[in-house]
């Protein structure tokens, strides 16, 4: 979809308007509210693993829009908010809410164990699963989705907090990544960029 604008093109030089030439400048309008990737070269695929330790990489989720997300479950309220907006939204969806799955992948591989991560994800209803990766392929992963974490020392038993990207990526029922979408963008971001894919957008 492109949105044109009309405008006119004078010369300086004493042409009367009569004679300027008006021209058509057309520039794309996204489809989504969140930032659309379609087509870039980053975030192609994954390789992490189920609590279980079953391997997930994007062709498991054919047929499902996936929207992904990087935090760890001891993060305060920027992790759990977004799984709990991603929960409220395939509810409103209805039955096409069972379409979308929600990836949670940790950041904090040390702590997040595979029975903590099972544990943690329960909270947020069906189709949404916790993956890990060992924490020597968490850099590589980290570069091909553009996205950043490091540990924050901090006083008390846990010892460190974790800074990491606060968004969501979205991909279509293709797994192809289309969509970014930061935290904090309203509730009816997210569910309209997950009515225009499921619609095939």
């Amino acid at each position: 979809m492109y949105r044109c604008e009309s405008g006119l093109n004078r010369r300086s030089f004493g042409l009367s308007l009569a004679a300027a030439s008006s021209v058509l400048a057309c520039q794309p309008v996204s489809r989504f509210e969140g930032i659309d990737l379609t087509g870039v070269g980053y975030a192609r695929d994954f390789e992490l693993r189920t609590p279980e330790g079953q391997v997930r990489r994007l062709v498991d989720y054919q047929g499902k829009v996936v929207v992904l997300f990087f935090g760890y479950t001891q993060c305060p309220d920027v992790c759990p908010s977004t799984l709990g907006e991603l929960k409220l939204a395939k509810q409103r969806l209805g039955a096409a809410g069972e379409r979308v799955v929600g990836l949670f992948v940790t950041v904090d591989p040390e702590r997040d164990t595979p029975a903590v991560l099972k544990d943690y994800i329960a909270h947020f209803g069906p189709g949404m699963e916790a993956l890990w990766a060992p924490p020597e392929a968490l850099p590589a992963l980290a570069q091909e989705f553009k996205v950043f974490f490091a540990k924050v020392p901090r006083k008390g038993a846990d010892g460190y907090s974790v800074d990491h990207t606060a968004a969501s990526f979205l991909f279509d029922d293709k797994g192809r990544i289309r969509v970014y979408l930061p935290y904090g963008k309203p509730p009816q971001a997210l569910d309209h960029d997950l009515q225009q894919l499921l619609k095939g957008g």
